[in-house]
């Protein structure tokens, strides 16, 4: 049992519940969260979070380390912040939040009792239903939620589950996936740890950047949401008086509404940004590979200009129509990144990369400009990388001259079965896309 002197609360939920309760784990089990170390070939490395990667790649720690030599960056031991005291969302524990509190038994009744039916899919994290349930701003009408339950795979699920509901409890832009609200609570089969978020019908941008997909998105959709997730950064990085990292940005998730506007989902992997004073947050390395910052991999060192990285990797994503790191391609293109840069000095050449898709010289002239975005973000020396609310301008400024140049951005069409058909793909993508889970990897 956690003495009171002992115990602490989670920020949103400190008048509600206790840690113990919320997440059913003694305090050496809290401890054990930061047990694990990631090791850059420095000695005396401090305890930090675990070293994870997604599921999208299968490499083992020794690749991560590998990958990371070859951006000829320089190892750089480091305190983590964790070590000196530093909670991960300390700054949100007084935040009012507008989450609604759910029963377990709301839960089975939205979903029908949890049915295969409402199953969205399953990922390392657990599995994701959809759900109806009332709306509280008008009980009569109902709306679409999709619930994520948490499964029984440890401490790095709490972990994540916990920063969700910490980060997504109190943000709030029209580019982030709205949390509606949780569940933690005890039943016969134990501690119940669910999410419900807004359902995001349209999956994500990686369904239809695939070459499987029918429904490939046009140019202007493409800028639209490249407008729409640069905003959602910005938001997190300058428009709050704290700094949050994405630290996971990806295809996968950015998901789409009922009107195809773009919201970053996923916050399991976020952390607050370095306090005043300190330039970064010492941590181990995490997230998917092909769109980690090389500095990031090569020392833990993390800030805000990560998540600038990525988004020039996923520029060239929309771009191309290509995944950062596809295996099943020749060598010389499975990496985005060096397969584009023999590309980018010659107007003449830069078409032989543009998605395939796509046609019309217009958009040619418009995709060359934002490749000129892209190449700020992918800066090598992270110091020289744009601010997200610089990025949103000059895509912005690459929005606006598009504008009568090329059709404007209307959804993919479909016919009535063949959206219905579709509909049930976006379903399953929706899940185990936006919400697939990290690996956990120990040393």
């Amino acid at each position: 049992m956690i003495s009171s002197s002992m115990s602490f609360s989670i920020g949103i939920y400190k008048s509600c519940f206790s840690f113990r309760n919320l997440l059913g784990v003694t305090l050496n089990h809290i401890k054990a969260m930061n047990c694990f170390q990631f090791h850059n070939g420095d000695k005396n490395e401090e305890p930090k979070t675990p070293v994870q990667i997604s599921p999208q790649t299968s490499f083992t720690d020794r690749e991560v380390r590998q990958s990371g030599s070859e951006f000829n960056s320089q190892n750089v031991s480091d305190t983590s912040t964790e070590s000196r005291g530093r909670g991960q969302f300390p700054s949100l524990s007084e935040r009012p939040s507008n989450l609604k509190v759910f029963t377990f038994s709301d839960l089975k009744q939205a979903t029908k009792n949890f049915s295969r039916t409402a199953k969205l899919g399953e990922g390392g994290f657990g599995c994701v239903y959809k759900g109806i349930i009332k709306n509280s701003e008008d009980p009569p009408k109902k709306i679409d939620v999709a619930v994520k339950q948490l499964g029984k795979r440890g401490l790095q699920g709490h972990k994540e589950w916990v920063t969700e509901v910490n980060v997504l409890g109190v943000v709030k832009h029209p580019n982030l996936v709205n949390l509606v609200g949780y569940c933690a609570e005890d039943d016969e089969r134990g501690i119940q740890r669910l999410l419900i978020y807004e359902y995001m019908p349209n999956g994500s941008v990686e369904d239809h950047l695939s070459i499987k997909s029918t429904t490939p998105l046009s140019w202007a959709m493409r800028l639209r949401i490249a407008l729409d997730a640069a905003r959602g950064l910005a938001y997190l990085h300058e428009e709050m008086d704290f700094q949050i990292i994405f630290r996971d940005f990806k295809s996968s998730n950015i998901l789409l509404d009922e009107e195809w506007n773009a919201k970053l989902s996923d916050f399991g992997l976020a952390r607050l940004g370095p306090p005043e004073g300190l330039t970064h947050v010492s941590t181990a390395v995490v997230g998917t590979m092909g769109y980690a910052a090389p500095e990031y991999i090569q020392t833990g060192r993390l800030t805000s200009k990560s998540d600038v990285w990525s988004y020039g990797v996923f520029l060239y994503e929309l771009i191309t129509g290509r995944r950062p790191l596809d295996r099943n391609r020749p060598r010389s293109e499975q990496k985005l990144l060096e397969w584009v840069k023999p590309y980018l000095s010659d107007g003449k050449k830069f078409q032989q990369i543009l998605d395939p898709r796509l046609e019309g010289k217009q958009i040619l002239k418009s995709a060359h400009k934002l490749s000129l975005v892209a190449n700020r973000c992918l800066a090598r020396l992270s110091k020289t990388r744009p601010k997200m609310s610089e990025v949103v301008e000059m895509v912005n400024q690459v929005v606006e001259a598009s504008i009568g140049n090329i059709p404007q951005a209307q959804p993919p069409s479909t016919n009535a079965e063949e959206d219905k058909s579709k509909r049930r793909i976006f379903d399953s993508g929706w899940s185990l896309r936006g919400w697939s889970s990290k690996v956990v990897k120990t040393c």
